[in-house]
C-alpha cells in the first residue's frame, strides 16, 4: 500500500503545481522524506499522512487508494456530506433526480457528435 499511497501524493502535489519542499514546509517536514514517501520507502503517520491530504486538497481515502475520485471543490463535499446525512427514502429521491440528469446529459453529448 505504501507505493500506492506515495504515487497518489507525487500525482496530487503534481497537480497542484507544488515541489515536494514546497509540500513539506506546509506540512512541517522536507522535502527528502516526502520523497521517502512518494518512493514507498516510508508511510507517514496517520496525523502525517491527514496533513498531506489537506495540503493537496484531497481525501485521506484517495490518498490511501480507497477512493479514485479526487474532490477539491469545498462547497462539494459539503453537499455529499448533506446527502449521506438524509434519510434513505430522500437519497433515493435524490438519486433519482441526479440519474436523469446524468443520462439526460450524457444523450445530449453523444447526439452532438
Amino acid at each position: 500500500m505504501s507505493k500506492e499511497f506515495g504515487d497518489k501524493v507525487m500525482q496530487a502535489r503534481k497537480e497542484k503545481g507544488l515541489s515536494r519542499e514546497e509540500l513539506a514546509k506546509m506540512i512541517g517536514t522536507s522535502g527528502p522524506i516526502i520523497g521517502r514517501y512518494e518512493r514507498g520507502d516510508m508511510m507517514p503517520s496517520v496525523e502525517i499522512a491527514t496533513k498531506i491530504a489537506d495540503a493537496l486538497e484531497v481525501s485521506l481515502d484517495f490518498l490511501v487508494g480507497k477512493s479514485s475520485l479526487t474532490v477539491k471543490d469545498e462547497s462539494m463535499l459539503e453537499r455529499l456530506e448533506d446527502i449521506a446525512a438524509l434519510p434513505q427514502t430522500k437519497r433515493a429521491e435524490l438519486f433519482n433526480v441526479m440519474d436523469a440528469y446524468i443520462r439526460d446529459f450524457k444523450t445530449s453529448r453523444a447526439y452532438a457528435k
